[in-house]
C-alpha cells in the first residue's frame, strides 16, 4: 500500500500507475483528492503482487524512486492488514479503553498494543482481563506529570510505537510532548467544547436541554482540542433524557468515534493538509 502527497499538477497518477506495472504490480484500490485551498495532490494506492510476492516491495520501491524524486512527494510504503503498534494512555473512564482491547482481540481493528499507562488504577482489570501490560504512574503535580511524560516516550522508543491514544486520558499533554508525537497521537472528547467544560459536561449539556449530543476524534497538538479533526459523530436527544442517559449515549459515541479514528490511522487512510485531514474511507 501506497500513500503519498506532493503538489499538484499533470501527470502524477499516470506516473504511479506506470510505477505498479514497472514493478510487476496490480492495483486493487486507488484514491486520490487534489485540494484547491493547498494545491496539494494526495492519494491512497492499495497494490498487489503480479508475481515474485517475496521481492515485490523492493522492486516497487526502486520504481517509485524517480517519480517520488521528480515531484517532491512525501510517501509511504506499508503492508495492508499490518497491525499498527499503539500505546493507550488512561485515567479513570472504561469505555474507550475497552472497546479499543475488545476490537483489536475479535480482529476488527488492526493494531496491537503492548501497554496501557494510566495515571489512575481504574483501567488495571480491563487490561488483566485481556492479557495486556499496565502500568501505573500517579500525577500529583508537575514533577510527576513531567515523569509521565518521560515515561511515554520512553515506551514510545522501547516498543516502536507508532500511534498514542488517548483514551480519555484527562491530562493536558505538554507542548514538547505534542511536538514529539506529532501526526500520532488521537485524542477523543465529547462535541461540547467549548460550551461545556469541566468534569461534569453532561450535566451542563442536560440543565441546558440539548438537542444534540456527540463526540470528536482529532490529533493532538499544541493547542488544546484544536487539533486536526479525524472524526465526529453526533446523536439526536431530547427533554426526556436524564444526565445519565446522555453521559451513557455520549460514551457509546465517544468509543464509536474513536475506533474510527483508529482504524483509519492504522490503514493509513489518514493525510495532512495543513490543518485539517483528508480521509481515504
Amino acid at each position: 500500500m501506497l500513500t503519498l502527497s506532493c503538489v499538484d499538477g499533470p501527470g502524477i497518477v499516470h506516473a504511479i500507475s506506470g510505477a505498479v506495472v514497472a514493478a510487476g504490480g496490480n492495483i486493487e484500490e486507488s484514491q486520490q483528492f487534489a485540494s484547491h485551498d493547498t494545491s496539494r495532490f494526495f492519494m491512497r494506492v492499495q497494490v498487489s503482487a503480479v508475481a515474485q510476492v517475496e521481492t515485490f516491495e523492493a522492486r516497487f520501491e526502486s520504481s517509485l524512486a524517480p517519480v517520488t524524486e521528480r515531484y517532491n512527494m512525501t510517501w509511504r510504503l506499508d503492508t495492508v492488514g499490518r497491525p499498527v503498534r499503539t500505546l493507550i494512555l488512561a485515567s479513570t473512564a472504561t469505555h474507550c479503553v475497552n472497546d479499543l482491547l475488545y476490537r483489536q482481540r475479535s480482529g476488527q481493528l488492526p493494531i496491537e498494543v503492548p501497554l496501557i499507562l494510566s495515571n489512575h488504577e481504574t483501567v488495571r482489570d480491563i487490561a488483566d482481563f485481556y492479557g495486556v501490560r499496565f502500568e501505573h504512574r500517579a500525577i500529583a503535580g508537575p514533577d510527576e506529570k513531567a515523569a509521565f511524560e518521560a515515561r511515554v516516550l520512553e515506551i514510545v522508543e522501547e516498543q516502536r510505537i507508532e500511534l498514542v491514544v488517548l483514551a480519555r486520558y484527562m491530562q493536558i499533554l505538554s507542548p514538547e510532548l505534542c511536538a514529539a508525537l506529532a501526526g500520532r497521537a488521537i485524542n477523543i472528547h465529547h462535541s461540547f467544547l467549548p460550551g461545556f467544560k469541566g468534569a461534569n459536561p453532561y450535566r451542563q449539556a442536560h440543565a441546558r436541554g440539548v438537542k444534540l449530543i456527540g463526540a470528536t476524534a482529532h490529533f493532538v497538538t499544541t493547542d488544546l482540542d484544536e487539533g486536526p479533526i479525524i472524526e465526529q459523530d453526533v446523536a439526536r436527544v431530547d427533554h426526556s433524557y436524564t444526565p445519565t442517559e446522555l453521559m451513557q449515549l455520549g460514551q457509546d459515541e465517544e468509543a464509536r468515534t474513536l475506533r474510527r479514528a483508529v482504524t483509519w490511522f492504522a490503514q493509513n487512510r489518514i493525510l495532512l493538509d495543513g490543518d485539517r485531514t483528508i480521509i481515504f474511507r
